[in-house]
């Protein structure tokens, strides 16, 4: 076997059956990127980009933005083009498809829109599972594998900017959340896909948008807030779990610093994993919104958030257009891990947890 492990490391491959550490370190940083990208047919510059990336094992994922999307056949085409970049290990093809105001594709390209999750949450349950049903069957089909929803986060601010004010979440009861979110969750994984529970640790209470800038919800967060987590994590309906960008005194203590979640290990690390028990995959929200790049630079964003027990690293790539970030990011993680031998042992447990995940979605042996 380890002169299999060998061979498939000169080639590229992953080997099934062999601990995370038997991969090189580049190819295990590359799963824990993601990025966005420019272009809306396979043959644009930006697609081509982040396919030779792919390819190269720099990124192991991409997010679809409005931009992406001309018309459906053209993101089918872009999406088989990604996945056979490296077939042996696909990458995640992710989009924000929520319903209401926030999609990725909507019906001018003769997408099926579906309603918000406020409007969700005044159907029946047989309803719900059944538009969430339609919704991954026509994602599937198109060659998504990633929907990031739904959102647990509790209305408890009713002029929340970005929650509230979008309809994005089911109601304040976290019962009537976790109920009509574990239904969203199935409904994806029948259709072969994955999901992320978000804005973990809860942005419903918030009075600002992480979009624009700071954002703290000392002395308006509240406990029950983590728990649609807590019981989709004990259901085991927690693919993954989508980490925002608040900072909250009463729980981070004397963080000099006042690290957003996303850069948090008192609430990745401490509350997410320790306390909730998750055991599976953490995203950031979009590592360039405003309470990320108006305080950090690339290498700091990229160096706390994985120190902190982030695995995946998620870049919408809109603050400033690069083709090559994706690259980049790699660049910083590997020189970080060769560095730095903690470093690199955090690399690879976020690779085996990612691994974990495209195996039980059926992406790779």
């Amino acid at each position: 076997m380890r002169i299999l492990a060998s061979l498939c490391l000169i080639l590229g491959l992953i080997v099934p059956g062999e601990p995370a550490s038997a991969q090189s370190l580049e190819d295990m940083a590359g799963q824990m990127v993601m990025v966005g990208f420019r272009g809306s047919s396979p043959d644009a510059a930006g697609v081509r980009a982040v396919r030779e990336q792919i390819a190269r094992g720099e990124i192991g994922g991409v997010t679809f933005l409005r931009i992406n999307v001309d018309s459906l056949a053209a993101v089918s085409g872009i999406n088989r083009s990604l996945i056979a970049a490296r077939p042996w290990l696909p990458p995640f093809i992710a989009l924000d498809q929520e319903g209401g105001q926030i999609e990725r594709l909507t019906a001018a390209v003769g997408f099926d829109e579906i309603p918000s999750a406020r409007a969700v949450a005044a159907q029946t349950p047989d309803r719900a599972r059944a538009i969430y049903a339609g919704l991954a069957g026509d994602l599937a089909r198109l060659g998504f594998n990633v929907n990031f929803g739904p959102v647990v986060d509790l209305d408890i601010n009713p002029d929340n900017p970005i929650i509230a004010r979008y309809e994005r979440a089911y109601g304040t009861d976290p019962v009537q959340v976790t109920a009509l979110a574990s239904a969203f969750v199935e409904a994806h994984r029948g259709a072969g896909m994955a999901t992320a529970l978000k804005h973990f640790p809860g942005h419903g209470s918030s009075a600002a948008d992480t979009h624009e800038g700071f954002v703290d919800v000392t002395g308006m967060w509240q406990p029950v807030e983590l728990e649609p987590y807590r019981d989709m994590i004990d259901a085991d309906l927690a693919d993954m779990v989508m980490v925002a960008h608040l900072y909250n005194a009463d729980v981070q203590g004397n963080d000099a610093r006042q690290l957003p979640s996303s850069l948090s290990r008192t609430w990745i690390e401490g509350v997410l994993r320790r306390e909730l028990g998750f055991a599976g995959v953490a995203i950031s929200d979009d590592l360039e919104m405003g309470a990320i790049r108006s305080r950090f630079d690339l290498h700091d964003t990229v160096v706390v958030a994985v120190e902190a027990g982030m695995d995946v690293l998620l870049f919408s790539n809109t603050a400033a257009y690069d083709r090559a970030l994706g690259s980049e990011i790699h660049q910083i993680l590997v020189d970080e891990g060769r560095a730095n031998p903690e470093f690199a042992d955090r690399i690879a447990q976020s690779y085996g947890r990612i691994l974990a995940l495209k195996r039980k979605m059926g992406m790779v042996p």
